[in-house]
C-alpha cells in the first residue's frame, strides 16, 4: 500500500497517501473495534464497564506497527496480532476489560469494516480533487469554445475541431466519474459483521440489534447479510478507481500528443525544476502527463487482480480476499496522484492558438477535402464528388501544390463551383459542424 517511499512521491496522491498507509489501515480496524464495543454494549451483549478502556485504547499511534507486521506474516492478516496488542493494553488499565476485546466478531470484519472507512475517505478525496479538475477544464472549454485546431484520427491530421470541444469532452468523462461516484457511495459503503462463519451465532438472537447499533455507529450502511465471500463491492471500488485512471490517462496522452516539439499547441504549466533533462538543457518533458500514463498503465494489472479474485471459496475464501489487501490502496493511490496531477495540468495549461492555426494550415488545405467534397456533392452527386476530389488532392501533392489551386485546375470541379465557393469550402472555422453546440451543451449540464 502507499506509504509515502520515493516512488510514491511522484505517482501517488499525496493527500491518498494519507488514507492508504500503515497507521490508516490500523486505525481502521482499531475504529471498528472501539464502534464494536459501543454497540455491543449497547444490546447488553458486553458490559459497560468493558467500553471505556476498550475505546481508549483504540489509538493507531501507540501501537508498534513494525511488530504486527512482523507477526502478520505467521497469523496470516494483520489484525489477529493486532487483537492481541489491543487486549494486551486494555488488559494492562483493565483486565475485565480486555475479556471483551473482539467479542463475537471476526478478523474480516475487522479488516473489511476497516477498509470501507478508508474507502469513504478516499471517496471525499477523489470528489473534492474531480470538483477541482471539472471546474479547470470548464474555463478551458468556456475560453477556448471557438479555437479553431486540427480534429486528428489514427494519429493523422482529419478535420477542423476547436479545442473547446476537446477540453469539453475531458470534462464530460470527469462528470460521469462524479455520478459513478455518488452510486458508489451507496453500494460500498457498507458494514461488514458476520462473525466466524457469517451467522453471528456467538452473539446468539443478539446479532442483527448490535450489527444495526454498529452500522449507526460507524455511519454506514447496513447490508441485508454479511458478504465475507461476495467482493463485489470491494471489487468495483477498485474498478473505479481504474476506470477514473484511465480517463485521465486519455487527457494525458492527449496533451502530451499536442505538446510534442513538431505540433506545439500546448505546453504543460512551467516551473523551476519541472521537465528537465539531465543530459539536455532545452529539455520541457510533459512530466504530469508521464505520471498520470504511467498509472493508467499500471491500473488494468490491479483491476484484474480484483477480477480474478471474486470467484471465492465458500463463506470465506483464501487467498483472493488476501490479494485484494494491497491492491484496492495501490488503485486509489495512483488514482489520487493522476487527480492531483491532471488538476495541476488543467489550472495551468499552456495554449497556443497560432500554432493550431498554422498547423490547420500545413497541409495546404487537404483538411478540408470533405468540406469542397460536400459542397460539391450537392452539384454532381457524391459519388462522382467524391472520386472528383481524391483526383485534386492526389494530383496537389503530386505537384507540390494547394488544394486550391488543384480544385482550380481541376475542368470538373471548377465548371461545377466558382472560386468564391471553393474557398469558403476551404475556411476552418467554416466548418466546425456542431461542435460550438456540444461544448455548450457540456458546459450548460451540471453533475
Amino acid at each position: 500500500m502507499a506509504g509515502g517511499g520515493l516512488f510514491d512521491q511522484i505517482f501517488a496522491g499525496r493527500a491518498m497517501q494519507a488514507v492508504f498507509n500503515d497507521r490508516a489501515h490500523v486505525q481502521g480496524m482499531l475504529d471498528f473495534e472501539a464502534a464494536l464495543a459501543r454497540a455491543e454494549a449497547g444490546a447488553g451483549v458486553i458490559p459497560r464497564v468493558a467500553v471505556g478502556p476498550i475505546i481508549n485504547a483504540c489509538d493507531a499511534a501507540a501501537f508498534d506497527l513494525a511488530a504486527i507486521g512482523a507477526a502478520a506474516r505467521d497469523a496470516g492478516n494483520t489484525f489477529i496480532p493486532l487483537q492481541a496488542a489491543l487486549a494486551a493494553k486494555v488488559a494492562a488499565k483493565n483486565k475485565t476489560a480486555a475479556g471483551f476485546v473482539h467479542w463475537g466478531a471476526t478478523s474480516q470484519d475487522a479488516m473489511d469494516t476497516g477498509l470501507v472507512l478508508q474507502l469513504r475517505a478516499a471517496f471525499a478525496i477523489v470528489e473534492a480533487d474531480l470538483k477541482k479538475l471539472e471546474r479547470a477544464l470548464a474555463r478551458l472549454a468556456k475560453k477556448y469554445r471557438a479555437t479553431p485546431m486540427a480534429g486528428r484520427t489514427w494519429m493523422q491530421q482529419a478535420l477542423p475541431v476547436t479545442f473547446g470541444l476537446k477540453a469539453a469532452g475531458w470534462l464530460d468523462g470527469v462528470r460521469r466519474h462524479r455520478a459513478r461516484l455518488g452510486e458508489l457511495r451507496a453500494r460500498a459503503l457498507v458494514l461488514q459483521f458476520g462473525g466466524a462463519a457469517g451467522t453471528l451465532a456467538s452473539l446468539g438472537k443478539k446479532g442483527p440489534q448490535v450489527a444495526r447499533n454498529l452500522a449507526r455507529d460507524l455511519k454506514l450502511a447496513l447490508p441485508d447479510a454479511p458478504w465475507h465471500g461476495n467482493r463485489d463491492r470491494v471489487v468495483e471500488a477498485g474498478l473505479f478507481a481504474a476506470s477514473l485512471a484511465g480517463t485521465l490517462g486519455k487527457m494525458a496522452r492527449d496533451i502530451a500528443l499536442l505538446a510534442q516539439t513538431e505540433i506545439g499547441e500546448v505546453a504543460e504549466p512551467a516551473g523551476p525544476g519541472r521537465g528537465g533533462s539531465s543530459a539536455m538543457p532545452q529539455k520541457r518533458n510533459p512530466v504530469s502527463c508521464a505520471a498520470i500514463l504511467a498509472n493508467a498503465t499500471r491500473a488494468p494489472g490491479l483491476a484484474q487482480t480484483l477480477l480474478a479474485a471474486m470467484p471465492q471459496e465458500n463463506e470465506r475464501g483464501l487467498g483472493g480476499w488476501q490479494a485484494e489487501w494491497a491492491v484496492v490502496p495501490e488503485l486509489f493511490a495512483l488514482a489520487g496522484g493522476s487527480l492531483e496531477q491532471a488538476v495541476f495540468l488543467a489550472k495551468g495549461l499552456e495554449v497556443f492558438p497560432k500554432r493550431m492555426a498554422a498547423n490547420l494550415a500545413a497541409s495546404g488545405g487537404q483538411m478540408m477535402s470533405e468540406s469542397v467534397k460536400m459542397v460539391l456533392a450537392r452539384k454532381i452527386g457524391q459519388g462522382a464528388a467524391h472520386a472528383a476530389i481524391k483526383r485534386a488532392s492526389t494530383a496537389a501533392v503530386k505537384a507540390g501544390t494547394d488544394l486550391r489551386t488543384a480544385l482550380l485546375a481541376d475542368r470538373e470541379i471548377s465548371k461545377a463551383l466558382a472560386a468564391r465557393e471553393i474557398d469558403a469550402a476551404l475556411r476552418p472555422e467554416a466548418y466546425l459542424g456542431s461542435a460550438l453546440d456540444f461544448v455548450d451543451r457540456v458546459l450548460a449540464r451540471r453533475s
